[in-house]
């Protein structure tokens, strides 16, 4: 059976998602999750959410999915620590440093990887695997046979979300709501900019970042039969009356094993849709039909006053027991309750006296132990041994029911024994006092120039596709090495071409390959490369950078969300690189907006973006057909080098990407204190300013 999984952002929700037959239910407890503006749980809360939901048989998953400080890991690592010795059911996480340190602080609390962690293929699920996660939430970009192909072989737990709003970005690697607004939804904070009006070259006359929201139900049956162990409902900023609607149809659907009805389909969309659904990509199908807004509707008052007449008005009793009873002459009255996981409570009344007129019979029993009405259960099975000529009052077997029930409930609250651990940061490693190397990436081979290569920059990083149609740039001077860009996303159907091309490339002596996802580090460790992480792991505290470490990367590139303090601040068990110059990137997106634009495929053509506000963000190719939407500003840092050389860097890496053959040669002297150039624009990034 598929489990269904449901938001809940209050109390409320939680009982909306119960009572509507969720198997389970995700939520955010304090300021470590993917939705802080969500009205997130207290302590208290959060510990009556997990006993409500135990007693009714549901499972309870803390979301921890947000890239944490090394000031905040000790906070996380008592919020792990409690929701485990509450009995929380496993906890869903982003940062690598959070999961090195929940092996520390929460070693039995089961650990799944959130979609934040931006898995999309079978090598990036083994790694999950590998880190002793036991569930993997996929990206939502996936297509139907993608999703299979991973089932198939994962050797854990597949989670796809099936109902609820889409990212133009894949989830873990946007950075758009940081960059332009400080509130980035790396840290939880996302202020939803995609959903704004865009335009192209000049106008921001539409909305071409904004998708519909998702909807599976219709191929639920099939998610099954691929071997799917979880699908998920996304809306903890929604309220409990549409969490009440959405689950019910999902858990109708599933347990009556069929696909919703006409009837629920409009009740889905009542509830909330952004002009209509999408499976787009479920189907392989992208296009411009996947684009939506919301649009503003009436309230479904009466789908919505049904939806809170389901959890406010009594119990849907979703826990089957089994009763036991046992009257015989001379002794007390003995009823027991056993539940499905076999626990058992027993509990004795008064001894039975002899009947005067009626004696009691085992249907009688039956009947007043099955009354469980107002309870979390449900009356599966009465097992009575009633001896002949026996009279007991009715009131008393009652008292029974209800006891052995208050017991059973007491035994479904008591938390597991689990083993508590205590977080230690360990070791802290000295910053490197020398100034940092200069590296270089390109995005287009005719970047690379003799001219470029003579400023004798330390690496210089060339995507894959590029260097494999460009084999003559493998070649570089003494001094300076050529390492190989790995796409940032490659679905399984594509790694055959990734796993060619890096072949080609070793032949022509490149040893060090940039890998920006878990999923591709096994490919590029298989064939010898010497492994460098780049911005697309989001390394944001030391943890990530000892667990990385472990996992035989040589060296890493920090996020840009981070400022200078922090940086400095990160112990450096491994080389660090930063990001020191260029147009960041925003998002890597799935869907071709240019080809929707145009009906064709233009990437080679300048295409820009431009917002409310008159910014100019240019969109370009990624490999696999895919697109980047990149800053409509230039990082410029170069007047700043006495500020990133105390930092403790391996390398400051200039980030080229629009730029022509010349521009690139004008930056590279500019960072080597050559020249004066710099651009009519630019942005200091986040260096300097607080990211929420």
């Amino acid at each position: 059976m598929l489990e269904l999984l449901a938001p809940a952002g209050s109390m409320e929700a939680v009982a909306a998602a119960v009572q509507n037959g969720a198997d389970a239910v995700y939520l955010g407890y304090g300021d470590f999750n993917a939705r802080r503006n969500a009205k997130n749980f207290s302590e208290e809360e959060f510990a009556a959410a997990v006993s409500y939901c135990h007693v009714r048989g549901a499972k309870v998953y803390l979301t921890l999915n947000t890239l944490l400080t090394d000031r905040e890991l000790p906070a996380a690592a008592q919020v792990a620590a409690h929701a485990s010795a509450i009995g929380a059911d496993a906890v869903l996480v982003q940062d690598m440093g959070v999961a090195r340190m929940l092996r520390q602080a929460a070693p039995d609390l089961s650990v799944h990887a959130s979609t934040q962690m931006t898995l999309h293929n079978l090598d990036g699920v083994k790694m999950a695997a590998d880190l002793g996660m036991t569930r993997a939430v996929l990206s939502r970009e996936l297509s139907r046979d993608q999703i299979e192909y991973i089932c198939q072989r994962s050797p854990i737990e597949i989670e796809v979300f099936a109902h609820g709003a889409l990212c133009m970005c894949y989830s873990g690697q946007c950075f758009l709501s940081s960059v332009i607004g400080g509130r980035s939804g790396n840290r939880g904070l996302c202020a939803q900019p995609c959903r704004l009006k865009y335009g192209w070259m000049d106008k921001a006359d539409g909305n071409p970042l904004s998708l519909k929201d998702l909807s599976l139900a219709g191929h639920l049956r099939e998610l099954r039969k691929m071997g799917v162990a979880c699908v998920k409902l996304e809306g903890r900023m929604k309220r409990p009356e549409y969490v009440a609607v959405v689950t019910g149809i999902y858990s109708r659907a599933i347990k009556e094993d069929r696909e919703p009805t006409a009837e629920e389909l409009e009740q889905l969309r009542a509830a909330f849709s952004r002009q209509g659904f999408t499976q787009g990509y479920y189907l392989d199908q992208q296009g411009p039909d996947m684009f939506g807004v919301r649009e503003e509707e009436k309230e479904p008052k009466e789908l919505f006053a049904a939806a809170r007449n389901t959890y406010q008005s009594g119990e849907a009793q979703r826990v089957p027991v089994t009763f036991y009873a046992m009257i015989r002459p001379g002794e007390p009255a003995r009823v027991g309750v056993e539940d499905p996981q076999g626990r058992v409570v027993t509990v004795e009344g008064q001894v039975p006296e002899a009947a005067r007129t009626r004696a009691l019979t085992p249907e009688a029993v039956e009947t007043q132990l099955s009354r469980t009405g107002g309870t979390p259960y449900r009356c599966a099975k009465v097992r009575a041994l009633v001896e002949d000529g026996l009279s007991l009052p009715l009131a008393a077997l009652n008292a029974l029911r209800r006891e052995a029930l208050d017991g059973l409930t007491k035994q479904r609250e008591e938390p597991p024994r689990r083993r508590q651990g205590e977080y230690h940061p360990g070791a802290r490693y000295e910053n490197r006092k020398e100034p940092p190397e200069l590296t270089i990436s390109v995005r287009t081979a005719e970047q690379v120039t003799k001219e470029l290569l003579d400023l004798g920059p330390a690496m210089v990083y060339i995507p894959l596709e590029e260097l494999a149609a460009h084999p003559e740039k493998a070649q570089a001077p003494a001094g300076t090495k050529i390492g190989v860009i790995l796409p940032r996303i490659a679905w399984d159907r594509e790694m055959g071409q990734v796993e060619e091309q890096l072949r080609q490339v070793k032949d022509l002596g490149v040893t060090d390959a940039l890998v920006g996802n878990l999923g591709m580090l096994p490919v590029a460790r298989e064939l010898g490369f010497t492994l460098r992480g780049d911005f697309g792991l989001e390394v944001y505290n030391s943890q990530a950078v000892k667990e990385y470490k472990r996992l035989g990367l040589s060296s890493l590139t920090l996020s840009f969300e981070l400022k200078f303090p922090q940086i400095r601040d990160i112990s450096k068990s491994l080389d660090t690189e930063l990001i020191t110059y260029g147009r960041l990137p925003l998002m890597i997106m799935e869907n071709c907006i240019i080809k929707n634009r145009t009906g064709s495929c233009n990437c080679q053509n300048n295409n820009i973006l431009t917002d409310r506000k008159g910014a100019r963000f240019p969109v370009v190719k990624a490999p696999g057909c895919r697109n980047e939407l990149l800053n409509s500003q230039k990082l410029f840092l170069a007047d700043k080098a006495a500020d990133y050389k105390r930092l403790g860097l391996w390398a400051q890496r200039l980030l080229f990407t629009t730029e022509n053959p010349r521009e690139c040669v004008q930056v590279a002297q500019r960072y080597l204190e050559q020249g004066n150039w710099s651009p009519n624009e630019y942005t200091r990034g986040l260096y300097y300013r607080d990211v929420e």
